[in-house]
């Protein structure tokens, strides 16, 4: 089995074999986009004439985080943040069976609106996973699309669904993943489906308690937040980011979530072979 990776027209196979072509990804497996890999901020930065911000490397310029996982049959947008349009034109996306919400952070909920193009074409309200606290969160910032009196075709009709463990979206095992991040209650997620490498998603934490590094124990593919070098009080730097790897001991991990002090070039020059840091449209056939 392969993992591949590709943006624009270059495609690169790396640490897993044999190689595949990624043209099979639609008769047989599933692959992963990341719609963004920024912080809250987005890169450039308003304002801002550093030497990231002016770069004319397309892998220093970040929406804010998100991913999307797709297969045959099932497509699954993990968090919903202000460049959610964007994004999804950049992506073609057509469609999305079901939303699932790291924590109420306003750049992973405030494309809330944009999600109504994907309920045009349902008869069901479009299902939304998060925790007690992020659907509260949800509930009182767009309190109109979930009154009863949001009855009108072309408007965003969530179907709201709070997590505790474990659950199940068409083939997918999902497992949340409880860490620290700031005084939001926040998740990760463990993605896992028969035939394909297991995928663990954190893209804001300070620091992985023991229940969920446990859950992580070599996991096939770990994406992690990595703000930046220096110390933050609520994400983990790329020291710390490098630690959680090295202790989770994933075959393959990507750095995402990261600001304008993060030159893509330069850092990955000093990561380990197994390390790579994510870029906004890079694609992982699974």
């Amino acid at each position: 089995m392969g993992i591949w990776f590709c943006a624009a027209e270059t495609i690169v196979a790396v640490f897993f074999s044999p190689m595949e072509s990624n043209d099979s990804y639609q008769h047989r497996e599933a692959r992963l986009t990341f719609l963004g890999t920024g912080t809250s901020t987005g890169v450039p930065v308003i304002g801002c004439s550093c030497k990231v911000c002016v770069s004319r490397d397309p892998r220093n310029q970040r929406l804010r985080s998100s991913i999307l996982l797709e297969t045959a049959t099932t497509t699954l947008l993990v968090d919903a943040g202000p460049d959610l349009r964007q994004q999804s034109l950049r992506a073609d996306l057509k469609k999305v069976d079901a939303v699932l919400y790291t924590h109420g952070h306003m750049d992973h909920v405030v494309g809330f609106d944009e999600l109504r193009a994907f309920c045009w074409n349902r008869d069901s309200p479009l299902p939304m996973y998060a925790n007690a606290d992020c659907m509260e969160i949800l509930r009182a910032m767009f309190s109109w699309a979930f009154a009863a009196t949001n009855i009108y075709r072309g408007y965003i009709k969530p179907g709201p669904i709070v997590f505790e463990g474990e659950f199940r979206i068409d083939d997918w095992q999902i497992t949340p993943l409880p860490v620290m991040h700031g005084a939001v209650d926040t998740n990760g997620f463990l993605f896992s489906r028969e035939g394909t490498v297991s995928v663990a998603y954190i893209p804001d934490a300070k620091y992985v308690p023991e229940e969920s590094m446990a859950l992580i124990q070599g996991v096939d593919i770990l994406i992690l937040d990595a703000l930046h070098y220096r110390s933050h009080p609520t994400h983990l730097n790329v020291e710390e980011a490098l630690a959680v790897i090295e202790k989770a001991q994933p075959r393959q991990a990507f750095l995402t979530h990261c600001s304008h002090e993060i030159d893509h070039e330069s850092l990955e020059k000093q990561l380990p072979v197994s390390v790579r840091v994510a870029y906004d449209n890079l694609i992982l056939s699974l």
